[in-house]
């Protein structure tokens, strides 16, 4: 076993079966990047140039969009860096951004959700008061409150990690994943398993169940409503259902171990699937919101093809 004293890098080991198709994995890895950050950056420039989009529902879709562009970065960079590379290190302060940035957007999404469902909670069940609770103001506050609490769960979750020292430095992955950075250190304790139920009560367990109540009181004022008013209610809440059911998905492949289940599953699939969140995501939320919402579907044909 080695001296955890001399581990200074993680070895990515999943890439040592890219073989031949490294550069086939390398263009389709690169250009889904490019569509999502360039899809994303379309969608936030669209907004923040159209006034007729400055309203908090629209604002809290470009901090969303902020979000996938964050999460794309913190995993497809060092995707494409290691392609190419002999060794597959990552050094540890790299290492431990990587998991900074995966771990504080995880929370990141699931609360701006929770925050466009609230958002449509009160413009739906309480009209007359919407332009009072949600004003510009308090607008930027939850965006800023969603962000300091996502780092914060992060920091409360998993810094015990950069204290850590490590007995061995094998990651059986293509990105630094935590449970596996967890088990090369040289004990392991409780504190990593309560960590863990921490992270995923308050960054999904918590906001689920707040966007869960929001649209149940939707649901329930929209069945007194005229049909215009439930077919507007359809329109602008369907995206966000979409989206949070999608991640939901993606919570159940993350944490499936498919070896477990089937005997013969390609090591692609075991690597593939548990980041379906990282792969789909980012590029759902643009699309889904850009062609659903026609507000936003006219300001993006406007912005494109430059139409007054």
């Amino acid at each position: 076993m080695e001296n955890s004293s001399e581990i200074v890098s993680f070895v990515l080991a999943a890439y040592g079966n890219v073989g031949d198709f490294k550069y086939l994995y390398f263009i389709i890895i690169l250009f889904w990047y490019v569509s999502i950050c360039v899809a994303n950056i379309v969608l936030i420039l669209v907004i923040h140039v159209d006034r007729r989009l400055h309203e908090p529902m629209y604002i809290l879709l470009s901090n969303l969009c902020v979000n996938e562009i964050n999460a794309s970065t913190s995993l497809y960079p060092l995707l494409l860096s290691q392609m190419f590379s002999d060794s597959h290190e990552v050094t540890l302060p790299w290492c431990f951004l990587q998991m900074c940035c995966l771990y504080t957007g995880a929370p990141a999404e699931f609360w701006s959700l929770a925050a466009m469902a609230y958002d449509r909670y009160i413009s739906i069940c309480h009209p007359l008061r919407y332009n009072v609770i949600m004003n510009t103001e308090r607008v930027f506050l939850l965006i800023l409150l969603v962000w300091v609490f996502s780092f914060l769960i992060f920091i409360l979750s998993f810094s015990f990690i950069f204290s850590l020292q490590f007995c061995g430095n094998i990651v059986d992955n293509v990105y630094c994943e935590h449970q596996l950075i967890i088990r090369l250190s040289c004990s392991v304790s409780a504190q990593s398993s309560i960590s863990i139920i921490f992270f995923v009560i308050m960054s999904i367990f918590i906001p689920f169940s707040l966007i869960s109540v929001s649209y149940v009181k939707i649901l329930t004022v929209c069945r007194k409503t005229s049909t215009e008013n439930k077919q507007k209610a359809v329109t602008t809440c369907t995206p966000q259902i979409v989206s949070v059911s999608n991640l939901f998905v993606g919570c159940i492949l993350h944490s499936i171990n498919f070896r477990l289940l089937l005997s013969q599953v390609p090591d692609e699939v075991n690597i593939i699937l548990p980041m379906y969140m990282l792969i789909c995501q980012p590029m759902l939320t643009p699309f889904m919101y850009g062609f659903n919402l026609p507000k936003i579907r006219q300001s993006c044909k406007r912005f494109l093809f430059k139409r007054k």
